[in-house]
């Protein structure tokens, strides 16, 4: 769901996709699309020969922009850090907790 996050935090290959959180396959029960988006994924992936590649999937989210909760409305901590500084989420998961100075900014 943040492709620029996940190849930062290493993976050899990304394919993102610009689907409300929690729902990267889409809506529940549509079998036809979570599918399609799984498919385009392999397909996407299968080419890639260059580490850290992202791919963009090409699908849109069916519902208009202003009825979906795409993101909470105030970012979370960890999410403001890692706005500002992607490769942090690998020192993360690698137990590197930042100083409280950095967490305030």
């Amino acid at each position: 769901m943040i492709p620029a996050l996940t190849a930062a935090w290493g993976a050899p290959r990304v394919a993102g996709i610009e689907f409300p959180f929690g729902r990267p396959l889409g809506q529940p029960h549509d079998a036809g699309t979570q599918r399609a988006v799984l498919r385009a994924t392999l397909e996407a992936l299968r080419g890639v020969e260059e580490a850290g590649t992202i791919v963009h999937l090409p699908f849109e989210w069916a519902e208009l922009a202003d009825r979906v909760q795409w993101h909470p409305k105030e970012p979370a901590p960890i999410a403001r850090l890692l706005r500002r500084d992607p490769a942090a989420f690998k020192r993360l998961v690698e137990g590197e907790l930042p100083s409280e100075a950095s967490r305030r900014r």
